[in-house]
This record gives structure tokens, sequence and C-alpha cells, in this order.
């Protein structure tokens, strides 16, 4: 990522990837590049092996990095063309995010599995209509949760929560500051009806996380707060959201989203989680450790004493390799569909009960 402090933009770089599949064998497109989380989605798959064949996008200019890295890519006129080609066997974009689904619907008519950006919805009634269209067709609409799939110590942290080294998980808490840049934003970014909201947006992430570190399927939401303190100018805009929930395991959860990441920050926004056991308790410093300057750094102190992992570089991001191998065979290692869907639907339930609190 050229700039640290680019949230919109963030890439980790990938590194010596492993690979699974020989080129040619895995042939995906990406369209629709209205986030630029679509770059990370891109470089993880080709990461994996895939093949990027076509680049769609509305705009002039976006895509022009990518054709540059991937030159056997083709940029095409047409999204026909890419559902056209039976060839392709995943599409990856990342829409407005209130157009997500409907393009999620139109690629898995086309027999293709589809990879979005988080949010992967706005509303209940889109996930009503993905739940009932992948289960028609059989294909994956999967959502690239970047805060931890794209994140080593959060990867790192989720992975050793669920080892078992610090016994039951009984809460975990994930603290989002972000920083907004206002002035670099698209019009869409701060209208209610297409980002959604700050906890259906930012806050998928963090319930994806709840799910997954605890072991949990569900979960009930107990507290949901959002507000616009800071940037009136903006009616629509939320710059702060907090949710608490009870998963089905009995563990706790609480996120706290924001647009206030200070201006001395040297990265986008200095993001943790927080996972308490029974046992101990880990703590991953996401995308700047302050104290020592390194990124993706997870402390865990257990019964055995105190130990701190630097993860960057280490750990790798091994969902990309697990799901493009679900595609070709039609397995779920690398993250369930009904897990995918749930974190988003537990987004937007808190969503929906803090608007109703207002």
């Amino acid at each position: 990522m050229a700039n640290a402090r680019d949230g919109m933009n963030y890439a980790p770089d990938m590194g010596d990837a492993d690979t699974v599949v020989q080129p040619g064998e895995f042939v995906f497109a990406a369209a629709h590049f209205d986030h630029g989380h679509i770059y990370g989605q891109i470089d993880g798959i080709a990461s994996a092996g895939g093949t990027l064949k076509y680049v769609f996008d509305t705009q002039d200019g976006r895509v022009d990095s990518v054709l540059e890295k991937y030159p056997g890519a083709k940029r095409v006129s047409s999204f026909d063309a890419i559902l056209d080609d039976d060839e392709v066997k995943l599409v990856t974009a990342a829409a407005i995010p209130n157009e997500r689904c409907g393009l999620g619907i139109r690629i898995m008519d086309s027999g293709k599995d589809y990879l979005t950006d988080k949010a992967p919805f706005t509303t209940l009634d889109q996930l009503a209509l993905a739940k009932a269209k992948a289960e028609e067709t059989g294909r994956k609409y999967a959502v690239c949760y970047s805060e931890r799939l794209l994140c080593e110590s959060a990867y790192y942290a989720g992975e050793v929560a669920r080892s078992g080294r610090i016994g039951r998980v009984l809460q975990v808490l994930n603290l989002a500051p972000h920083n907004l840049a206002a002035q670099t934003r698209p019009e869409w970014f701060f209208q209610k009806e297409k980002f959604g909201g700050i906890l259906t947006d930012i806050g998928s992430h963090q319930f994806e996380q709840f799910l997954y570190c605890a072991g949990a399927n569900d979960a009930e939401i107990k507290f949901a707060r959002v507000e616009n303190f800071a940037n009136a100018s903006y009616p629509e805009f939320e710059d702060f959201g907090e949710a608490s929930a009870i998963l089905d395991n009995g563990a706790s959860c609480y996120c706290r989203l924001d647009w206030f990441n200070p201006k001395g920050s040297q990265v986008w926004g200095d993001g943790r989680t927080f996972i308490l056991g029974e046992k101990g308790y880990i703590e991953a410093r996401k995308y700047r450790d302050i104290v020592r300057g390194e990124p993706d750094v997870v402390y865990i102190v257990d019964d055995e004493g105190e130990e701190r992992v630097d993860c960057a570089g280490k750990v790798g991001f091994p969902f990309f390799g697990k799901f493009v191998l679900d595609c070709l065979n039609r397995t779920e290692n690398a993250m369930t569909q009904a897990h995918a869907f749930k974190a988003a639907e537990l987004a937007m339930q808190a969503q929906v009960l803090a608007e109703k609190s207002q």
C-alpha cells in the first residue's frame, strides 16, 4: 500500500504465497472497482495461482494498475463479456454496497461463483434474495471480510483462539478506528441508502470475527448505537457506532467503530482485537503496534507465560488458497456460506436496532 493512511485502498503485500493451482486452472475476472478493497481481493486470488482474465469497470483509471501488474488480463467494455465466458469460474467485485447483491445474483445466474467486498448487503431483504439464489444455483456468494482475511495478525489470533490454547472463549472485543479523509471519498460513501450505515458496513467485519474467534454460529444483539458526532456537512453519514451481543455459545462480544483516527497516527486505523478465554487472553494489534512500531503483532498470555508474536510476512493469507480450492471442489474449507451470510445478517440487525433507538 503506497499510503499507510489510505484505508480505502488498503491491500497488503502478499509476499511469496503458496499457489494451489497451476496457471490457467482457475480463471477469474474482476469488476466494479468502486472500493479499493478490490485490489487486495485480486491479489489474494492471484497469489493462490488464479489467472486474471478480464477486468471491467465503469470509470477510467481505476483498473490501470491492475493491467500493469497482470499484463495477461484484458479490459472489457461490457460486463456481459465476463458472464458469457464459461472459462471464468469466479468474479470478484467491490461495487457500491447497495448494488452488490444484484450483481452477485447476475453472477450466480451465469454459473459462476462470486467474491464481494464487505458489506455484502445493505438490507435484510437483499440477504434473503442472495440466500435463495445461492441455494437455487449452488454457486458461492463469498465475502472478503478483509479485517481478518487480509490481516495476518487477526488471522493468527483467530487460529490461536480456536486451537483451545486459552480455553473456552468468553468474550471478544473489537476496536476499529478508521481514517476518514472525506475529500478523497466518493459521493456514494456519504449516502445512507448506498453504504447502509456504519454497523452494516464496518460492523460486518466485526461480527465475522466474533463468530469465528469464539466458534459461534449465531448471536442475539443486545445493544447498538450509531451517531454523527462531527460531520454535520454529511447529514446521512455515521462517524461512530457500537454494538454488543451474546453469542449462541454464551460468549459476549462488543465492537466500537469510528472515523476518528487522529492525524498523528501513522496508519489508517489502529485496529485491535481482544479475546478472553478461561485460560488466557490474546490481543491482536493489527495495523500498528504503537509501542514498537511494527504492524501485525499478537500478544498471548496464558498459564505458560507471556508471548509476543510478530506475524507480518509469516502467517500469509491462507483464506485465498482454500477458497480457490473450495470453488473447484465445491467444498467449504475457507469459509462456509452460512458463516458469510450470518456475519452480514447480524451487522444489519445491529444497524436496525441502533436506528430504532435513535
